[in-house]
């Protein structure tokens, strides 16, 4: 029984690791690129800088939110993991 306790343990805490591990890469880079590519806007059209400016909040909101996603999925997996249940049975 405390096996099994475990290996659940385990198994959540790596796979809560990888998650956020490959889950903060992407959105990272994308807004990164993001950011480079509104300065790199503005730079050539400084006349267009608050609708760049507010069409690059909104993107890096919706990048970011991946971001949390994993975030999320990583807390439930450490704290309110579904599998403890069958582990006590």
């Amino acid at each position: 029984m405390d096996t099994y306790m475990t290996t659940i343990a385990v198994a959540s805490i790596v796979t809560s690791g990888i998650t956020i591990s490959i889950g903060v890469i992407g959105p990272a880079i994308s807004e990164g690129r993001a950011v480079a590519t509104a300065l790199s806007s503005l730079a050539q059209q400084p006349d267009a800088s608050a609708t760049i400016t507010r069409t690059l909040f909104v993107g890096l909101a919706m990048i970011e939110s991946l971001s949390i996603y994993c975030f999320v999925v990583s807390m439930i997996l450490i704290f309110a993991n579904p599998f403890w249940n069958s582990a006590i049975v």
